[in-house]
């Protein structure tokens, strides 16, 4: 099991070890927001102790959630999700206040499964809206202010490099001016955010030139405060809608589908593989050919976000073989996801020799 200042690393590959930020960060427990430029006004009289939860507290959530390796998890999925339980329940996160549960006090595992929950997220952003209401506050930025910034930043030079033509390897070292390029090629781009939760990060691709934006979540009580943020903070022009992901009732496809912390989200569900399995084939229909999809996870690598989109390939792929084989058809051999680039500035730490950060940014060709 793993302790808070203790690091465990296994293989005997030269590895890369991603720290994983806390569950809190994703999932708008009741922490104090952390500063942003988007929360325009005035804290609040901070509350009593026995309602927060510490940095100590948080750190160790964080440094308790999961060590992984660039080659896939030193941790097997069993071992994963009771760290976070362990983590989580050394932390104290309680559950918003509303939250209804058989339990009189749930335990660790309940914790980490009802994060998957759409019950949950209904009472997170009730307290959320109430919050904002009563103190104006913009509530939880999932990952940190830091990593949503480079997220919008990063994303933008991608569709500038994609929109010249140009598929960069590494769009860390792209020296495109994009500054100039920026607005006119950005308006051309629809921008999709499922599970966007308060909006925060559309309102960051605003900043960064996009125009043509859509938020889309299950919890009509986060669309509520996202569309109140946007009308406080002048980004009225983004549209938010009351969607699910697994069940979308959206026809349009778009240029540009985000996902910052959804697909995270939507595995801590008891049925958690079947349903990102579900994930992939919706948001395959969402992202339009020639499209990107940019995903941003504190529970997955890298190379483990690229072998789930192969694992997706390869199923959709003999799908259509086989559907193609009983109409007499040629067989379709062309995958609908490609891998592309990922965020590699992300703050890193060593150990043994194995270099580590706690989120990983990727992104996909829809072909």
């Amino acid at each position: 099991m793993l302790r808070y200042g203790e690091v465990v690393v296994s293989g005997q590959h030269e590895q890369t070890i991603t720290l994983h930020t806390s569950l809190s960060s994703m999932a708008g427990i009741r922490l104090q927001p952390e500063d942003s430029d988007v929360s325009q006004q005035s804290r609040a009289v901070p509350l009593s102790a026995a309602d927060l939860v510490s940095d100590d507290d948080r750190s160790v959530a964080a440094d308790s959630w999961s060590i992984k390796s660039e080659y896939g998890s030193t941790l097997d999925d069993d071992q994963r999700h009771a760290d976070a339980a362990e983590a989580l329940s050394n932390a104290n996160l309680r559950p918003p206040s509303d939250y209804s549960s058989d339990k009189d006090e749930p335990d660790s595992e309940a914790v980490t499964s009802m994060l998957g929950f759409q019950s949950y997220w209904d009472a997170a952003y009730a307290d959320e809206l109430t919050n904002f209401r009563e103190h104006g506050h913009a509530g939880e930025v999932w990952f940190g202010v830091d990593v949503m910034e480079v997220v919008a930043s990063w994303t933008k030079t991608l569709c500038v490099e994609i929109s010249q033509g140009r598929i960069p390897n590494d769009v860390d070292e792209v020296k495109t001016e994009v500054d100039e390029l920026g607005d006119k090629v950005l308006s051309t781009w629809s921008v999709l955010d499922i599970g966007t939760g308060n909006g925060l990060l559309l309102q960051e691709l605003a900043k960064q030139g996009f125009s043509d934006l859509t938020g889309t979540d299950y919890s009509e009580r986060a669309i509520n405060l996202a569309q109140s943020l946007a009308n406080r903070d002048g980004f009225s022009n983004v549209k938010f809608l009351v969607d699910d992901v697994l069940e979308t009732k959206l026809e349009q496809e778009f240029r540009l589908v985000m996902d910052k912390g959804t697909l995270d989200a939507i595995g801590l569900h008891p049925d958690g593989p079947v349903k990102r399995m579900m994930y992939w084939d919706s948001v395959s229909k969402l992202v339009a050919p020639g499209g990107i999809l940019v995903v941003t996870s504190c529970n997955s690598t890298k190379d483990e976000l690229v072998q789930e989109v192969e694992s997706f390939n390869q199923r959709k792929i003999a799908t259509a073989q086989e559907l193609e084989a009983l109409k007499g058809e040629e067989p379709c051999r062309e995958p609908p996801f490609q891998y592309v680039s990922h965020v590699r500035t992300y703050p890193t730490f060593m150990f043994g020799g194995s270099v580590g950060s706690r989120v990983a940014t990727v992104a996909f060709i829809r072909k």
